[in-house]
């Protein structure tokens, strides 16, 4: 996708609305992986979301594995303060928003 040209938004996009899930990885390798979002997001106050697998393991349902999890509060609290806060810059919230 990036050496095709597909920038971070279009890559966003197609993750969130294809599902495409070489897509997701792409996003993922540019931030470090799946322990950096979860490293991020820690620092951000949420200790409940986590990513620790890539697409396409993170889809095994396990019963009570706790990997790649979140809870409905965390996802909700976690966005807010993305929307809200001053984690990211103006331009990158607006592009969170569209």
């Amino acid at each position: 996708h990036l050496t095709d040209g597909m920038t971070v938004r279009e890559l966003c996009s197609a993750a969130i609305t294809m599902s495409d899930n070489t897509a997701a990885n792409l996003l993922l390798t540019t931030i470090g992986g799946p322990k950096e979002l979860t490293a991020f997001l820690h620092n951000m106050g949420d200790h409940v979301t986590r990513l620790d697998r890539w697409e396409p393991e993170l889809n095994e349902a396990i019963p009570n594995d706790e990997r790649d999890t979140t809870m409905p509060a965390a996802m909700a609290t976690t966005l807010r303060k993305l929307l809200t806060g001053e984690l990211l810059t103006l331009a990158s919230r607006q592009q969170l928003i569209d």
